[in-house]
């Protein structure tokens, strides 16, 4: 059988694709993540649907349950939030199905950086300004960054940077960012975009910090500069 990774988007169910949600109603099985997904995008599961909360396992334990329900001869529908193209764990995940000899596909979702871009009504890409953007996120307690991906090194490029996982650096982004950028360049931050408690802060290098802490932001926040 076959575990399909689908994007299941920012939150909101009806930014599913029409392929997603027509893997989920013939799923018997579905692994997600409790931390970022709600019951409206459960709700597409069908009747008797074995849930499996992926937030508290290790990728070792979810790779157990996708290998035990190819073997009773289930599909499985392993929702990643946003689109598995991007920080998704999709790699680590499927070299351990290769090897267990588990079939496997991707459908992709809108990633929340695109829902965040749309809800603030906002082209990335703006004419003689910038015509390049780059995804990515800052060194934490998780993966090392290369050298030539840190902040500071992407800064030289003065392109659109959309900040994935690290809302609870932004003083820390804003002071890297600022000496390529200036203190005043427009920075957006949207967390849990689509959801019902979506919150979107609008400043500066120089005033979002103080908005994100007031605000009291740790997690499912994109940061926009």
């Amino acid at each position: 059988m076959t575990v399909h990774f689908i994007g299941a988007g920012p939150g909101a169910a009806d930014l599913l694709t029409v392929r997603a949600v027509r893997l989920l109603k013939s799923s018997p099985v579905c692994v997600y993540a409790g931390t970022y997904l709600d019951d409206q995008i459960l709700a597409h599961c069908p009747p008797g649907v074995t849930l499996i909360d992926s937030q508290h396992l290790d990728l070792d334990q979810i790779t157990d349950h996708l290998v035990a329900a190819h073997q009773r001869g289930d599909d499985v529908a392993r929702l990643c939030s946003g689109d598995p193209s991007i920080y998704s764990a999709l790699a680590e995940q499927t070299r351990r199905l290769d090897y267990a000899g588990v079939d496997w596909d991707v459908t992709p979702g809108v990633p929340a950086y695109a829902a965040a871009a749309a809800i603030i009504g906002r082209e990335l890409t703006v004419p003689e300004l910038a015509q390049t953007v780059i995804l990515t996120r800052t060194q934490a307690a998780s993966t090392a960054m290369p050298a030539t991906e840190s902040l500071g090194y992407l800064a030289k490029t003065r392109a659109t940077v959309i900040i994935h996982l690290a809302i609870r650096r932004i003083r820390q982004i804003c002071a890297e960012l600022a000496p390529a950028y200036g203190p005043d360049c427009a920075v957006a931050v949207v967390a849990n975009a689509t959801q019902p408690d979506e919150l979107v802060l609008r400043g500066t290098l120089t005033t979002i910090a103080d908005q994100v802490e007031d605000a009291g932001l740790r997690q499912a926040a994109v940061i926009m500069v």
